[in-house]
């Protein structure tokens, strides 16, 4: 009898951001759309190696997808500032359902060649370059209280992982009975959900801020400041190693399913689905935690994690296991990148925030097209195992060298924890701040 008041109560506060009809609205039209998100960056992939059979391709189409991250993020997070947040929301979502009906249209009629892919690819990866800065600020404009800002943030971050777990798996069973071509057709379908409920929003329009410095001298300040500080230096740099070396493994999935695990479309689409899962209980835990104190061991301990997980995956030939791996794939990778953002989020000065997150984003996306191509090329020389090997092998040594560096680490970081006042208290709405970048 006594356990229910504390569930009951537990539940209003973890989704109390949803008593506010902005934001309630934009949960729903998101978490449709980012389950036929999920479902078209399963079929592409897949698309694309059925229609060549060349991992150096894949890895190809994954670069162009990717690289308009790492060359636009920083401008595009100076540019979200100064325009409307709203209005830059509606016409990304306009612009993001307009490829995927292109792409749709293609695969139904049976016309599809790889440079469409490719064009589509970086016209996807430019207009998401200004959405995801511009999502993650306009939550500000549909909570209308501040302390509940970090649980909107976490909300998100659980949504997102949902529908990486729904996605992926729906998809590939919508590949095996109807083709690729209906899982474009329902992506684009899903983001008239997202641009609806973005309509039917009361939103006070906020004037666009021009300010008038120069773009490239804030950048070089936002370059001194985050590398000039050992604790978010060495925490960017983990980033960037992993997703470099690590995070490409999701390129040769669907070689591994094919070739490896001698499976279908639905065993690429279970196996990426199981990583989601990881990712959830990943997304679940740390929501739940109380402090931000002793989440700097974390980091670490999860790259090992995900490390470990890759190089056991590559020595798998058995469906059951490579689904179990996969989810302590998916777990480290959140528990690292969440873990990651939250630490950053905490000890970055307010008026620096934009430009350090800019960093945390090139640093997860900016790197990951440059990590596929390079996949796809030693996947031709070492086959796809020996790939996925030397990826967990770079990572593990990664977080081997970050957890030597932790000791000092913490002592740097331990007076701006005092000067906050970090406490249980204080760290829980923190922590529910973080929230992973994976596109």
């Amino acid at each position: 009898m006594t356990y229910k008041p504390n569930i009951s109560a537990r539940y209003k506060v973890v989704f109390r951001s949803l008593k506010y009809r902005n934001y309630r609205l934009f949960f729903s039209g998101q978490s449709i759309s980012l389950i036929g998100t999920w479902m078209q960056r399963i079929a592409m992939p897949w698309l694309v190696y059925n229609m060549t059979g060349s991992v150096l391709l894949l890895g190809i189409v994954g670069f162009a997808g990717q690289i308009p991250a790492f060359l636009l993020s920083p401008v595009a997070g100076v540019f979200t500032d100064r325009w409307n947040r709203y209005h830059l929301m509606v016409v990304s979502q306009i612009l993001l359902m307009i490829q995927a009906v292109i792409l749709a249209w293609l695969s139904l009629a049976g016309i599809i060649e790889v440079w469409h892919i490719m064009v589509l690819s970086v016209f996807l990866g430019c207009i998401g370059s200004f959405d995801v800065p511009a999502r993650h600020s306009f939550v500000i404009d549909m909570v209308e209280k501040k302390e509940d800002l970090g649980n909107a943030i976490a909300l998100n971050s659980l949504m997102f992982n949902g529908a990486r777990l729904i996605g992926p798996s729906v998809a590939g069973m919508i590949l095996v009975s109807a083709g690729e071509g209906i899982c474009f057709l329902l992506n684009a379908i899903s983001y008239l959900f997202v641009i609806l409920s973005l309509l039917m929003m009361k939103i006070k329009i906020r004037d666009a801020r021009d300010k008038k410095s120069e773009i490239l001298k804030e950048l070089k300040i936002g370059l001194k400041y985050t590398f000039g500080f050992p604790p978010i230096k060495h925490i960017i740099l983990l980033l960037g190693l992993v997703s470099l070396m690590g995070m490409s493994y999701s390129v040769l999935m669907p070689v591994f399913a094919k070739e490896i695990l001698h499976g279908e479309s639905n065993t690429y689409g279970f196996l990426m689905g199981a990583s989601g899962l990881g990712a959830l209980m990943g997304a679940l835990f740390l929501a739940s935690r109380e402090s931000v104190l002793r989440l700097g061991r974390l980091i670490p301990a999860a790259a090992i994690l995900f490390g470990s997980g890759l190089i056991l995956l590559s020595f798998t030939r058995y469906f059951p296991l490579a689904m179990l791996l996969m989810i302590f794939i998916g777990l480290g990778m959140m528990l690292q990148a969440a873990a990651s953002n939250t630490i950053i989020q905490t000890i970055t000065d307010d008026d620096k925030r934009g430009r350090v997150m800019s960093f945390y984003t090139m640093a997860i996306m900016g790197t990951a097209p440059f990590g596929s191509l390079l996949a796809g090329s030693v996947a031709k020389i070492i086959g796809t195992p020996g790939t996925i090997f030397v990826g967990g092998i770079a990572t593990v040594i990664g977080g081997l060298f970050f957890l030597n560096k932790l000791p000092v680490l913490k002592v740097l970081v331990r007076p701006i924890y005092i000067k906050l006042g970090v406490i249980p208290e204080v760290a829980t709405g923190i922590q529910k701040a973080s929230e992973p970048e994976i596109p």
